[in-house]
């Protein structure tokens, strides 16, 4: 792993607490294989920061397109936070020379997976925003996503995913796509749902999202790329 020093400037943050910023690039890989370390995984911090880059994301795009509904905020909140998207921030940022992981998951290939590139984007920011609050959060995500928001917006308007699932299964099946509230969690004014969405009533992928509408596009968007494949 490299010298994080040069992670701070790339990022430009200098954080109070080193511990943190080494934690948010510690893969469950590398403990599983090193048991008798003292260092933790940054899956917490995946947690914290999915929850921080949704939020700021969301308060972002409310204030720069007042003409947009909700549905169209939705759409583009959910190509922004995708795990396409959160990879490529993390390539741009060269956040895999920083990760650390076990032998056999950097010997596949891990450093350049794009779903552990996007799991580390979401801890670095939940590292910032432990370590020096929602405003350097705020600071940090506009100033690594800017660019890619604006990329989004000029491309042309995409369905959402459910209308998309939709389309592509009754072309085949007939049948619709059913979604399901599998759990929910968290204080009344922060709650967390996680969504299913079942094709004839078997589960074929999961979401999550801060309200049920975010979390059944995140389910859809996941089984889109599973049918793909």
């Amino acid at each position: 792993m490299k010298n994080l020093n040069n992670l701070e400037r790339s990022i430009k943050i200098d954080f109070q607490n080193k511990n943190l910023l080494a934690q948010a690039m510690v893969h469950r890989s590398f403990l599983n294989e090193n048991p008798n370390s003292n260092l933790s995984s940054n899956e917490r911090m995946e947690f914290l920061g999915d929850a921080v880059l949704s939020f700021i994301i969301s308060d972002f795009l409310y204030t720069r397109f007042p003409h947009y509904q909700e549905g169209d905020l939705t759409n583009l909140r959910s190509r922004i936070v995708r795990t396409t998207s959160l990879a490529q921030i993390a390539k741009k940022l060269r956040l895999g020379d920083y990760l650390l992981m076990g032998r056999g998951e950097e010997e596949s290939g891990g450093k350049q997976k794009a779903s552990l590139l996007a799991n580390s984007v979401e801890a670095l920011i939940g590292a910032v925003y432990l370590d020096q609050g929602v405003k350097a959060a705020d600071s940090f995500i506009k100033q690594e996503f800017s660019s890619l928001i604006e990329k989004l917006v000029k491309e042309p308007k995409a369905k959402d995913f459910k209308s998309t699932l939709q389309e592509k299964v009754q072309s085949k099946t007939k049948t619709a796509p059913a979604y399901r509230t599998l759990k929910a969690s968290g204080p009344p004014h922060s709650r967390t749902f996680t969504i299913g969405v079942f094709l004839k009533r078997k589960l074929i992928a999961e979401g999550r999202g801060n309200n049920k509408q975010e979390a059944e596009q995140k389910a859809a968007q996941v089984a889109l790329e599973k049918l793909g494949r």
